[in-house]
């Protein structure tokens, strides 16, 4: 930990004992903000999302022998695949996302994955956040390297995950906030006797010479107004918005929340679980309707929450990787190698399928039984982290490869 945030998280904490308050509160609170920051929403999709039931492959005459109780036809009908270009076609249970398609703010990137295999979603998940595949000792995330390149000191809350536990591409020397829930930041009406008990802390704060309390305590005592507990209760998305009451919706629905309210929310990290599809995967109705639904009504939901705060925004996802081609003797789909992910944006060059997706013959797959990765997460990551953030290199160590087109 570098020693300015030592410094800062050690006097919050100290701020907390002396004032009554809770420690996760006086550590995330900053000051509001005036500026008009960017801010790249990051969604990890836990448990492999199977990239070609998402984004199917229209005129393979090979998928429908593989995956016969999984492949789709594409049509109108609200149990078909949405025809997004002739060659692709979006899953029924993701068509809320096609209006942003054709709005050209949504692009779908296929084929992306870890140029080093590996079937462990423990060690997948490491590679993708860490951003360095096959090196498991790498100390800090790319989201967190991300954050180290932003302009400025920042506010506490320029790195935010609603999450129960901080993600390891968050993990690092810049400081980050994890928070399930924005509440639990200990935003409270104050009694009291804490009233009282904080006035005494602001008393001695001022009067000590402490390097410890003089630089960190500040951002404490001069912020204690930054998100009341009234505002935290009384949020209203937009009118007409409704959020899914799951996980990735709520998550999406406190980080629309942040960014609404100005505190210089700059990274954000929300995740979607239960994509491991071993079993009972389904094509129209099954578990991966069941995920894919809640991913489509989420995003959508909090795309139309921002209203005018769109064009500040990206929102992008990953997964650790994808699924098998061949769908298994259980009606679904086992640990493969490539999937898609999905950018959503106002500043795209119109709807695009982007990534090569070559024909599913066995000489052409991963192992003879995986779709091939033939875009490089990192290339992807780098492509949106330059787009939103500003930022050209330096995320991915050891990496010598260029982020894709724009």
């Amino acid at each position: 930990m570098k020693r300015s945030a030592f410094l800062r998280n050690g006097a919050l904490s100290l701020l907390a004992l002396g004032s009554g308050l809770s420690p996760r509160y006086l550590r995330a609170v900053a000051h509001r903000t005036t500026g008009q920051q960017h801010t790249l929403v990051c969604i990890f999709q836990r448990g492999a999302m199977d990239g070609l039931a998402a984004v199917q492959p229209l005129r393979d005459p090979n998928l429908r022998q593989l995956r016969p109780d999984l492949t789709l036809e594409a049509g109108s009908g609200k149990d078909q695949l949405l025809d997004l270009d002739g060659t692709f076609g979006l899953h029924p249970s993701l068509r809320p996302l096609g209006r942003l398609y054709r709005e050209g703010r949504l692009r779908i990137m296929h084929g992306v994955g870890l140029p080093t295999p590996t079937r462990s979603h423990f060690d997948a998940q490491d590679y993708v956040e860490s951003g360095t595949p096959g090196r498991k000792s790498t100390p800090d995330g790319w989201l967190n390297r991300a954050a180290a390149q932003l302009p400025g000191d920042g506010s506490p809350l320029r790195a935010v995950s609603l999450t129960p536990a901080l993600p390891r591409a968050l993990y690092g020397e810049q400081y980050a906030v994890a928070v399930e829930r924005l509440t639990d930041l200990g935003i409270t009406q104050t009694t009291a006797n804490q009233q009282r008990g904080a006035a005494g802390f602001e008393a001695l704060y001022r009067q000590t010479s402490a390097e410890l309390l003089r630089e960190g305590g500040s951002t404490g005592l001069d912020a204690a107004n930054l998100l009341s507990a009234a505002e935290l209760e009384s949020y209203r998305p937009a009118v007409g918005v409704s959020y899914p009451d799951s996980m990735l919706g709520r998550g999406l629905r406190q980080i629309a929340q942040l960014i609404k309210s100005e505190v210089g929310l700059e990274i954000a990290f929300a995740e979607s679980p239960n994509w491991d599809t071993h079993t009972r995967q389904g094509g129209r109705f099954g578990l991966f309707n069941r995920q894919a639904t809640d991913l489509a009504a989420s995003v959508t939901a909090f795309w139309r929450d921002l209203g005018t705060l769109q064009d500040r925004v990206t929102l992008m996802t990953l997964t650790e990787f994808g699924r098998t081609v061949h769908q298994n003797g259980s009606g679904g789909t086992d640990h493969g190698r490539a999937s898609c992910a999905f950018v959503v944006d106002n500043q795209l060059a119109g709807p695009q399928v982007k990534g090569l997706v070559p024909e599913l013959l066995p000489a052409n797959l991963a192992d003879g039984r995986d779709l091939p990765v033939t875009t490089d997460v990192r290339a992807y990551c780098a492509a949106v982290a330059r787009h939103r953030l500003g930022i050209r290199e330096g995320l991915f160590p050891g990496w010598e490869g260029a982020p894709l087109e724009w």
